[in-house]
C-alpha cells in the first residue's frame, strides 16, 4: 500500500492509570507476556533471552516482572526481545503495565525512558516508517498500564522489542503484563489516511507561501541569499542578520570596509560548518552559486574529502531530503588571497529548500574566508544538455568483458641489444597512448574504453596504464574490497588489448623514489603476471631528488626541505633521527622483486629529474637483469625540457628507449614558467620526427580530457588539434621530420 509511509508514523496511544495485575489478552504474540512462568527453574522468565548488566527479573508480593535500572549516568540499559510477526497481520495493539520511579533524564530530549521498536524483513533489515517509541521523562505514581496502536509495514517479519533507559543520568523503569496482539488495521488506515491529507494541505500552503516570498526577495535583491555580502547586522549582536551561529570556529571579521565570515578550525579533526536553508522560488530548475573565498594554513584531513568544502543538499515541502545531492565544491588547497568560485547544478522538481553548508570537513588545520556569496536560478538546458553527454559517454565507455583468448596474444617479448624482438626474432617497435585515471581514482570507468579507443581506433599496440599500488591493495577510502574489483578490472583491461594482439604497459605511477611497499606491490603483480606475453612492467614512474646511487642501489631519500641551523650541532647518530624521509630499496631492488616470482617480463625503469634524464645509464648505473626478458628506459619529456641529445642518446646507443611520457597543451600549465613551454605546433612533430628518426618506443601522455597534456578533447575521443591530431597520425604510419633539436 503506497500509504505506508505516512501511515506508519502514526502512533494511537492510551494511558490508563491501574495497579491490579491483569492476565494477558488471548491471541498475544508475546509468551509468558507477564513474565509468571520459569519452567526450567533458571530464575529467569521462559521464552525471554537472559539480560545484561542492569536488567533483573524482579519479585513482589508474589508478582514478577522485569526491572532495568541505570547503575552508570549516561550509560545505554536495553532489553532485546525479537517477536515473529505473520504474514497476515496487518496492525497490531501493545499493551503493557509500567512503573518509573528515581528517575533523571539525560541531556537530549529522547534521553529518557522508552520502547523502542523496529520492523526488520526476512533478510533482517530495517523497515522505514516503523511506530515511534512510546516515551516516558516522569516518574509514575505506582503501576500504570499503556497502550499503543500501529500498522505493520509490507514485508516485515519480525518486530524488535527493546525498553530501555536510554543514556538518562539515572532510575527505575519496571515492565510488566506485554501483550502485542493482531488487530483490525481499517480504523488506522483511515486515520492515517485523513492525516495525510491535513499535512499535505498544511505542507502545499506552507510551500506556496514560502516561495512566494522566496521570489520576492530574488526581485528585491537579485540573489536568493540575504546579506551574501555579511555587512548588514541591524540588531547590533555582533553577527551578520540571517544568517545561523556556529557554536565555535566561526567569527565575523573585518579587514578594511569589508566584512566577511571566517571559519577557523580550533583542533585537529573537528568539524567547523555552517548551517544556511534557502527556499526556493516556483518554477526553479537550475541554480548558480557563486562567492569568493580566501583559504590559509589549510591542512587536509586522514581521508580526501577531509578538506575546505561547501556541501549542498535539497529538501522537500515536508523536510526531508533528497537523493539529489550536488557535488560539493571543495578546496585542497591554499589560495593566495580570495579568489572568485562558482558551480551551477540542476534543482529536483520536489525541491523547496536548498541547504548550504561551508565546512572545514574534519581538517588537521586551516582557515576558510567566505564573502558575497549569491544564489540566482538559470536557464536549466545548458545542464541538461551536458548531464545528457554524460550520460552518453557513460554508456559509450562501457566496454563488455571479454574472455582471455590466448590463441590471440601478441608474442613474449625480450631485449637484444637495442632492439625489442619477438620470439620469432622479429623486432618490434612499441607506439601508443597512455590510457589514464586509474593512477587518481580506484573506479574510472573511462580506463578501459581508452584502452580500446586506442588500440583499434588510434592504432596503437601498446597500451601505458598508470596504476597506484595503494587501489591495488585496496587501502585507500574508497574501496572496501581489499582492491579486489581494482585488480579485476586491471585483468579486463590487459584481456582486451591482449585479445588484440597488443601490449599492456603495467605502470607504478609514483614518485620520488620506491619505498618498501612498492616492492611488495610487484611481488604481487608480478606474480599475477607472471610471463603473460602482452605484459610489461613499467616499474616506477618519475624517480627525481635522488641521486644516481640511490636510484639503483637504495638509500635515505630525504624529505626535507632545507637543512635547520641546529644541524652543526648534533652528531651523526642525531642526525640521522632528525632526518625526515625514508630509506628506499632503488629501482634494482625492483628488479630483483620482479624476477623472485619467476616472472620473465620485460622491465621499464625510469631515469631521473621526473624520467627526464637518462645520461646515468651510460655512466655505470644501468641495471642487472640475469633472469629475465631483459630491460627497457624510459625516458619522458615534454614542451619545456631541452638537451634531448645530452639526456637519452647515450643511453641509447646500448639500450632500447621508450618514451613512456610525452606531449604539449596548448593550454600553460601553472607549475612550469610560461615562457619555458614552447608552442606545441612546433615543439610537437619535432619531438615525433625525433622519436622516429631513432625509432624509440613510445606511448603518448594522455588519453583522458583531463590529464594534461592531453590527447583528446571529450569523451568522444576526438583529438586535439595541438597535439591528439599528430600522435595519431603518427600511430598511423605518418613521418615527422625533425626540424630543429632543443
Amino acid at each position: 500500500m503506497k500509504l505506508f509511509c505516512i501511515v506508519l508514523a502514526l502512533i494511537v496511544p492510551a494511558a490508563i492509570s491501574g495497579q491490579e495485575k491483569k492476565s494477558p489478552p488471548t491471541g498475544s504474540l508475546f509468551k509468558n507476556g507477564d513474565f509468571e512462568a520459569d519452567a526450567d527453574r533458571d530464575q529467569w522468565p521462559d521464552h525471554w533471552s537472559k539480560a545484561k548488566d542492569g536488567i533483573r527479573w524482579a519479585e513482589e508480593n508474589g508478582n514478577h516482572f522485569l526491572r532495568l535500572t541505570s547503575e552508570k549516568p549516561g550509560a545505554m540499559v536495553l532489553y532485546y526481545h525479537r517477536v515473529q510477526i505473520p504474514a497476515s497481520v496487518k496492525a497490531l495493539k501493545l499493551d503493557w503495565r509500567q512503573r518509573i520511579s528515581d528517575l533523571k533524564p539525560g541531556k537530549q530530549a529522547w534521553f529518557d525512558a522508552r520502547i523502542l521498536l523496529d520492523f526488520k524483513d526476512a533478510q533482517g533489515n530495517k523497515l522505514k516508517g516503523g511506530p515511534s517509541a512510546p516515551a516516558t521523562r516522569k516518574n509514575t505514581d505506582g503501576w500504570v498500564a499503556r497502550s499503543i496502536e500501529f500498522l505493520t509495514p509490507a514485508g516485515a517479519t519480525t518486530l524488535d522489542f527493546m525498553p530501555t533507559l536510554f543514556q538518562v543520568e539515572k532510575g527505575v523503569f519496571d515492565l510488566d503484563d506485554f501483550a502485542l496482539t493482531p488487530i483490525d488495521s481499517a480504523p488506522l488506515e483511515q486515520a492515517a489516511i485523513a492525516a495525510a491529507a491535513i499535512k499535505l494541505a498544511k505542507q502545499t500552503k506552507s510551500a506556496n507561501e514560502r516561495r512566494a516570498k522566496a521570489a520576492a526577495l530574488l526581485q528585491a535583491e537579485g540573489s536568493l541569499i540575504p546579506n551574501g555580502t555579511f555587512e548588514s547586522d541591524v540588531k547590533k549582536v555582533g553577527w551578520p542578520d540571517k544568517w545561523g551561529r556556529p557554536k565555535t570556529g566561526a567569527s565575523w571579521e573585518k579587514e578594511k570596509d569589508n566584512r566577511f565570515l571566517r571559519l577557523v578550525v580550533g583542533k585537529p579533526g573537528e568539524m567547523v560548518m555552517l548551517y544556511q536553508t534557502v527556499d526556493l522560488p516556483k518554477d526553479v530548475n537550475a541554480l548558480e552559486l557563486t562567492w569568493r573565498q580566501r583559504i590559509t594554513g589549510l591542512r587536509t584531513g586522514k581521508f580526501p574529502w577531509f578538506d575546505a568544502r561547501i556541501l549542498l543538499e535539497f529538501k522537500d515541502a515536508g523536510g526531508q531530503t533528497l537523493a539529489h545531492k550536488p557535488s560539493a565544491a571543495y578546496t585542497q588547497r591554499n589560495t593566495e588571497s580570495w579568489v572568485e568560485r562558482r558551480t551551477r547544478f540542476l534543482v529536483p522538481a520536489e525541491a523547496l529548500t536548498l541547504v548550504l553548508m561551508p565546512a572545514l570537513f574534519q581538517v588537521e588545520k586551516g582557515t576558510f574566508d567566505l564573502d558575497d556569496i549569491t544564489l540566482k536560478p538559470i536557464d536549466a538546458e545548458p545542464l541538461l544538455a551536458a548531464a545528457k553527454s554524460a550520460a552518453e559517454a557513460d554508456r559509450r565507455a562501457h566496454v563488455p568483458r571479454e574472455k582471455p583468448d590466448p590463441a590471440k596474444w601478441p608474442s613474449e617479448l625480450r631485449v637484444d641489444g637495442r632492439r625489442v624482438l619477438d620470439k620469432a626474432g622479429k623486432e618490434v617497435w612499441l607506439q601508443g597512448v597512455n590510457a589514464g585515471g586509474l593512477e587518481t581514482l580506484p573506479h574510472d570507468k573511462h580506463v578501459i574504453k581508452s584502452a580500446l579507443v586506442g588500440v583499434d581506433d588510434w592504432k596503437s599496440n601498446i597500451i601505458r596504464l598508470p596504476v597506484k599500488e595503494e587501489f591495488w591493495f585496496g587501502r585507500s577510502p574508497y574501496q572496501k574490497d581489499e582492491g579486489k574489483a581494482y585488480r579485476e578490472y586491471v585483468d579486463d583491461i590487459i584481456t582486451l588489448v591482449a585479445n588484440r594482439r597488443a601490449y599492456v604497459l603495467l605502470d607504478l605511477h609514483r614518485f620520488r623514489a620506491p619505498k618498501r611497499e612498492h616492492v611488495e606491490f610487484w611481488k604481487d603483480a608480478a606474480a599475477r603476471y607472471k610471463d603473460h606475453p602482452a605484459v610489461l612492467f613499467d616499474l616506477f614512474n618519475e624517480p627525481h631528488g635522488i641521486s644516481w646511487e640511490v636510484w639503483r642501489d637504495g638509500g635515505f631519500v630525504s624529505e626535507r626541505k632545507s637543512k635547520a641551523d641546529e644541524d652543526a650541532f648534533l652528531t651523526p647518530e642525531e642526525k640521522a633521527k632528525a632526518k625526515q624521509g625514508f630509506e628506499s630499496p632503488g629501482m634494482q631492488a625492483l628488479v630483483n622483486a620482479v624476477r623472485e616470482t619467476g616472472a620473465r617480463n620485460i622491465v621499464v625503469a625510469g631515469g631521473l629529474a621526473w624520467s627526464a634524464d637518462l645520461s646515468g645509464i651510460a655512466k655505470g648505473f644501468a641495471l642487472e637483469d640475469k633472469k629475465g626478458n631483459g630491460v627497457i628506459y624510459s625516458w619522458h619529456i615534454y614542451n619545456w625540457h631541452t638537451d634531448w641529445a645530452g639526456k637519452v642518446l647515450a643511453a641509447a646507443e646500448k639500450h632500447p628507449i621508450l618514451v613512456g611520457e610525452l606531449g604539449a597543451d596548448a593550454k600553460k600549465l601553472d607549475f612550469i614558467p610560461a615562457a619555458a613551454q614552447e608552442d606545441p605546433f612546433t615543439w610537437v612533430p619535432d619531438m615525433l620526427g625525433f622519436i622516429q628518426k631513432h625509432k624509440f618506443h613510445w606511448t603518448g601522455w594522455c588519453l583522458h580530457p583531463a590529464a594534461s597534456p592531453v590527447m583528446i578533447s571529450d569523451w568522444n575521443y576526438t583529438p586535439t588539434p595541438f597535439w591528439g591530431a599528430f600522435a595519431k597520425r603518427a600511430l598511423a604510419g605518418e613521418q615527422f621530420e625533425m626540424k630543429k633539436m632543443r
